[in-house]
């Protein structure tokens, strides 16, 4: 009886944090899956208004062709560093590992001290925080976000950081276009400065500059924090709680390293993962 409620107990735990036949890692939150969705489509909001009501009917076509390129360079890489962050497992510990059996199989010295999740009945590595969303412990669990509907953990803290970047930088390019367009269909008196009539032209361009500086703003502020986390090896979490240092802090570099890896120009890809960790490390918190 008891085999069988640990099997459905487990499979429950799988549904709710995989898709795709368990081979893909998701939150099935519905707030999360909403603000997802949502700020997919912010992005392509932008997208369509930049290019459809700013760039193509531009009148300096090497104006037009840099600021495309630029663009949609931001958007792309944007897009790809959110669903990297969305669907990157951020460091899960398994749910209700902390049996005799695993505790013996980890190696574990006789009299060592284990922390056990109450919540997840998991072995708590040093760092780990429990999510009530993702209902698992996320080693150095930064936050929960509800944007990428996933936490921001060990795993995944290199994409959230590239979202941010790209988010900020792609806010910052279009509130530069939209300005600057707004001033060239005043200085032509509305004429042929874009397809649309000009009290639509003037609605898309306002709700435009209000989103890139809103999201400018937001972005920039959730980078600066990442990146002194990072920098100061202390998550999110552990600055809010002012929890004592009871883990042997990393050198700055090595504290970056630890997030994206050897320095190359892999830092800026969301497609190229950061270091790998050892056998050791992947075999005792393997999902």
């Amino acid at each position: 009886m008891m085999e069988y409620e640990y099997t459905a107990f487990r499979r429950e735990v799988d549904l709710h944090n995989k898709c795709c036949g368990g081979s893909v890692w998701c939150i099935r939150d519905i707030c999360g899956i909403i603000c997802a969705i949502l700020t997919w489509m912010l992005i392509l909001y932008a997208e369509f208004v930049v290019m459809n009501v700013i760039l193509l009917p531009s009148f300096y076509p090497f104006y037009k062709v840099i600021n495309m390129v630029i663009f949609q360079t931001f958007a792309f890489l944007a897009f790809a560093s959110h669903l990297r962050t969305m669907f990157t497992d951020p460091g899960a510990v398994p749910k209700g590992n902390a049996t005799k059996e695993m505790i013996k199989q980890m190696g574990f010295r006789e009299g060592q001290v284990i922390f056990k999740c109450p919540k997840c009945c998991s072995i708590k590595p040093e760092r780990a925080h429990h999510c009530s969303v993702c209902q698992r412990c996320i080693r150095k669990m930064d936050h929960h976000c509800p944007w990428v509907n996933n936490c921001v953990g060990e795993n995944n803290q290199k994409y959230f950081v590239l979202f941010t970047f790209y988010i900020a930088a792609m806010s910052l390019h279009s509130l530069f276009l939209a300005v600057n367009h707004f001033m060239v269909c005043i200085r032509h008196d509305w004429k042929e400065c874009s397809a649309y009539s000009p009290p639509a032209t003037a609605v898309f361009l306002l709700f435009l500059s209000f989103e890139a500086l809103l999201f400018a703003i937001f972005t920039a502020v959730m980078l600066g924090t990442q990146v002194q986390a990072i920098w100061n090896d202390e998550t999110g979490i552990e600055q809010l709680k002012k929890e004592e240092a009871r883990w042997v802090k990393k050198s700055r570099w090595k504290s970056i390293q630890a997030v994206f890896g050897r320095f190359s120009i892999g830092w800026f890809s969301p497609f190229a993962k950061p270091t790998p960790k050892s056998k050791f490390e992947s075999f005792l918190y393997s999902v």
